[in-house]
């Protein structure tokens, strides 16, 4: 007996909030790497950086938490970081199974050349909208990324 073939529904991509957002990622990412592109950083090793920079002596998972990146690839980007001598892991002394993460001083001076460009990129990703409406973003961005934390893969501790 033959079936019917269904037609898929039409959706209109435009109308659907994760397309876009999975657009501006992308677009946040390209803008991030072509402010940075002379340094070759990525935005989630400048994250790691930044995340360090701002609690020198944490531990790997507490970092992976704070940035919102599972464990494993949090290790693999600390492993590409530390082999530039940009990070180093120190065992802790209350359990050598944990990991302490420090800046070296070149991983400092990365950091401090990579903010002015990651700020950039920060200002062209908004440019389009009206300083008026900057903040009001950022505000719903937070809310929508909150509410739906623990709908992720590596869930953000903050």
């Amino acid at each position: 007996m033959p079936t019917r073939r269904t037609r898929p529904a039409q959706v209109d991509l435009d109308r659907l909030p994760g397309h876009h957002i999975r657009r501006l990622q992308q677009i946040a990412v390209a803008v991030f790497l072509q402010e940075s592109e002379s340094l070759g950083i990525t935005p989630v090793q400048y994250a790691a950086l930044q995340g360090v920079a701002n609690a020198p002596g944490v531990d790997q998972r507490t970092l992976a938490g704070a940035i919102g990146l599972d464990t494993s690839t949090t290790a693999s980007v600390i492993d590409r970081l530390e082999a530039r001598g940009l990070m180093q892991r120190s065992a802790s002394q209350s359990d050598r199974r944990v990991r302490l993460l420090t800046l070296t001083d070149a991983g400092r001076s990365e950091l401090a050349a990579v903010v002015p460009a990651m700020q950039r990129a920060q200002e062209r990703i908004l440019a389009p909208l009206p300083q008026a409406e900057r903040a009001e973003f950022m505000r719903m961005l937070r809310v929508l990324v909150s509410a739906n934390n623990a709908l992720s893969r590596a869930p953000s501790a903050g």
